[in-house]
């Protein structure tokens, strides 16, 4: 009787019977926004001179919606590839971030399966399975897989559909697509705090963070505020929690 209990518990704190395609279908809602942005990317990509071999390889190496943003411009500037992989390589220390806060999920997992959930991560799939887990004591691999894989895919056709249109649109500025990806974090930014119902607490950090950002952009790098700000800002939430 208590085995069965203990299995039955399980069943109720783990990921274990959502597959691969129950992965897919999570996935689902944020498929419109991989589109927009991808598109997006592809158009500027294109504009800057890269191929269509090289922005296949840029989505499916690099696979960073910001970071490629941000090379195709450096790469326009002809800027060094030292100071393009330096700059990317900054950006993206928020996966660091990112990674931690999934990974007490996934502690059962084998390191090859944890190394592949970190590769695939981006900023979407976290935030669709942040949502799920927290009422979870373990997550599946088969279901992150599912997730990480579609969101993957539909990255790499959004990003040849920009390249391939992108020759009829020689000037994306005029179309508002270089301000797509900060345009869909806004967007990202605001249901995440509709579902979470601590406005005071959210609007405090969302402040903290704009302002750390201007403040420390004055003295360094915009990349490097955004990190500086992302630490902070979350120091400032957690302090506000413990204090209520």
């Amino acid at each position: 009787m208590e085995q069965q209990d203990t299995l039955h518990l399980k069943a109720n704190t783990s990921f274990d019977d959502d597959g691969f395609w129950q992965g897919v279908k999570d996935c689902v809602p944020t498929l419109l926004g991989y589109l927009s942005i991808g598109f997006a990317a592809g158009v500027v990509q294109k504009t800057a001179g890269l191929s269509i071999v090289e922005i296949t390889l840029m989505c499916l190496l690099l696979y960073a919606g910001s970071g490629q943003f941000i090379a195709a411009g450096m790469i326009a500037a002809s800027n060094p590839v030292s100071a393009i992989v330096f700059t990317i390589f900054f950006i993206n220390l928020r996966h660091l971030l990112l990674s931690a806060a999934v990974a007490p999920y996934f502690r059962h997992l084998p390191p090859w399966k944890n190394m592949v959930n970190g590769a695939l991560l981006t900023d979407e799939t976290f935030g669709v399975a942040i949502n799920q887990l927290p009422n979870k004591k373990t997550a599946s691999f088969k279901w992150m897989l599912g997730l990480n894989i579609t969101a993957y895919l539909n990255w790499l056709v959004a990003n040849l559909a920009g390249a391939y249109f992108g020759k009829w649109i020689p000037n994306p500025e005029s179309f508002g697509l270089d301000f797509a990806l900060p345009a869909m974090f806004i967007g990202l930014l605001i249901l995440q705090m509709l579902s979470h119902k601590k406005y005071v607490v959210d609007i405090v950090v969302a402040l903290s963070a704009a302002v750390i950002v201007i403040v420390v952009s004055f003295s360094l790098s915009g990349s490097t505020g955004v990190i500086i700000a992302t630490i902070l800002g979350a120091t400032i939430g957690m302090v506000i929690e413990k204090w209520k």
